[in-house]
């Protein structure tokens, strides 16, 4: 304040002199801020311009990278950001081929051309901007780019991004190991979809032609009975020989409808029997291929002196619907309609075990081995034989087996877990469940040599009805003759040496010819029966060779053996 009095004192001009220049003062200091400010903003814009000679081997980021295309857009061409935003497509893309490339390259892929292509791809985006067009017009240019140069530079770079693009797309599998997984999946599952509809339509297919009777085998049914008509005094009935009840001697039953199995069955036996004499042959068949089983063996009789019988189921009385559960299951309209719908549903299910859905398993003729006793009243032993085996050594050793008081002697079917009685009954049956042993050991029907006096003791034919009775509604087991047979047996069946039974020729290629070779009987089980088309072709011609090929009415039926 003093000082304030004194300067006021001083006099009225001083003072006012004093105040302009103060604000003379505070204007210029003014003007020279805003000066170096100008001066300062015009040294960055010139300090920030872009070189003329682009180097982009590594561009900026963030906020410098806003700044920097500011000022290009500001002081330069503005068709050098367009030039800008390509070479950093084309950089980036660079990066990106040259990554796969080295992932191929430590995964040692087998396809070197993938890697190549990679490597050439990457080498082909590098070498772009070095061409001498596009080096002098773009890159090293002061002035104006030339924007028709740009624009091919542009093309050139865009079709380099869509080749490395679909390369990438179409190698992507092969990198990333989820997608590669799912499409193994995916692959998998419908492999798995593929292959079980063919093996239902394989299985269909092969049954259909199994059970199917072939063209030539019903030609020559024809010839034979045409033949029988044409000619009744040849093939007048014979009174029964001796022997056919000589328990003496062997006695084989052979159950079928096809005229050349069963020859081929008998010829194989007596081709290799060392006294032919004593084999005796039971045949039985149905009443429609009775008249040509006859008429085949009265024209080609069987050799070495041996003996032959055929018989039509219908000449056993005592086989009808009021014995035999099976006949009277078969009469039943409710057994009929089952049988139906069951083969329809199994064939839908499971194209694997055709078996099962055969109609001919409903049949009599494949059952009457459950009557050998009755149908063979004077006999000790018989030897059952399929018409879909062949004889290789003589059999008659079978009959010297002591059987130890059991009635059944087979071959064993089971190794590992596979032909166990689970295979074939129902163990959630309680009536399975608490009288079998699901672990047991299956064997084969084919090749059985019977005790018939311990099945009379053991009164089997009793028990094979009862459980037929029991499974009147199919629950204990499906539609065949061997889960009947296992039950009837259990614990009543002798196991013999695998290599006199060696089954499989009808559905397994994969049986040793050492195996074969060294069987007594051979079993063509399955749907490819020697006889048809579909026969698998290394195990036919052990068939064949027993074929009566001097038959005129095979000649004239062109029965392909």
């Amino acid at each position: 304040m003093a000082i304030a009095v004194r300067g006021s004192r001083g006099g009225g001009s001083g003072g006012v002199g004093a105040g302009f220049r103060s604000f003379f003062s505070y204007r210029i200091f003014i003007s020279a801020m805003f000066s170096l400010l100008f001066i300062v903003t015009v040294s960055v814009l010139l300090t920030s311009r872009p070189p003329t000679t682009h180097h982009h081997s590594s561009l900026p980021g963030g906020a410098n990278v806003y700044m920097h295309r500011t000022f290009l857009a500001l002081n330069s061409d503005p068709l050098k950001t367009r030039l800008d935003l390509i070479y950093k497509q084309a950089n980036d893309h660079i990066t990106l081929v040259k990554a796969y490339a080295a992932y191929a390259m430590r995964l040692k892929l087998e396809n070197s051309r993938q890697l190549k292509m990679f490597d050439d791809l990457a080498k082909n985006f590098a070498d772009l901007n070095s061409k001498p067009s596009y080096k002098s017009s773009l890159f090293e240019t002061d002035g104006n780019l030339d924007e028709d140069v740009l624009r091919q530079f542009e093309k050139e770079v865009k079709d380099r991004v869509k080749f490395a693009r679909s390369l990438v797309a179409e190698s992507k599998e092969n990198y990333d190991n989820q997608l590669k997984i799912q499409k193994l999946k995916d692959t998998i599952f419908s492999v798995s979809e593929l292959l079980g509809k063919a093996k239902k339509n394989g299985a269909l297919g092969s049954s259909i032609a199994a059970k199917s009777i072939p063209k030539s085998l019903h030609c020559l049914a024809m010839r034979l009975v045409e033949e029988r008509v044409a000619h009744p005094e040849k093939y007048k009935e014979e009174l029964p020989k001796a022997e056919f009840e000589d328990p003496s001697l062997y006695h084989y039953a052979v159950f079928s409808d096809n005229v050349i199995a069963v020859s081929v069955v008998v010829r194989s036996v007596l081709k290799n029997a060392e006294e032919p004499w004593k084999h005796v042959f039971h045949v039985v068949t149905d009443r429609m291929n009775v008249a040509a089983m006859k008429v085949w063996f009265r024209m080609r009789p069987v050799e070495g002196g041996a003996h032959l019988e055929v018989k039509a189921v219908e000449d056993y009385s005592f086989l009808n619907s009021s014995y035999v559960p099976l006949l009277r299951q078969i009469e039943s309209a409710k057994m009929q309609r089952f049988s139906a719908e069951k083969t329809m549903e199994n064939v839908t299910k499971d194209g694997s075990n055709m078996k099962l859905k055969n109609p001919v398993s409903m049949s009599m003729l494949n059952h009457l081995k459950f009557y050998l006793p009755e149908m063979y009243p004077k006999l000790h032993k018989i030897l059952l034989l399929d018409d879909d085996v062949v004889v290789q050594k003589d059999l008659t050793g079978l009959w010297k087996i002591d059987l130890a008081g059991k009635v059944n002697g087979a071959v064993e079917t089971c190794f590992g877990s596979f032909h166990r009685f689970s295979r074939y009954l129902n163990f959630s049956h309680p009536l399975i469940k608490g009288r079998f042993n699901p672990k047991a050991c299956a064997w084969a029907f084919g090749m059985n040599i019977f005790d018939l006096d311990a099945w009379r003791r053991e009164k089997c034919t009793e028990t094979y009805h009862d459980w037929q009775h029991m499974n009147e509604d199919r629950t204990l087991w499906q539609l065949d003759t061997l889960p009947p047979g296992l039950l009837t047996f259990y614990s009543l069946t002798k196991s013999l040496d695998k290599s006199w039974h060696v089954l499989g020729l009808g559905y397994n290629p994969s049986i040793s010819m050492d195996e074969i070779s060294k069987a007594a009987v051979i079993h063509y089980n399955g749907n490819m029966k020697p006889w048809l088309d579909i026969a698998m072709n290394q195990y036919k011609n052990l068939w064949t060779k027993y074929v009566d090929n001097d038959m005129e009415f095979l000649q004239l039926c062109n029965f392909g053996v």
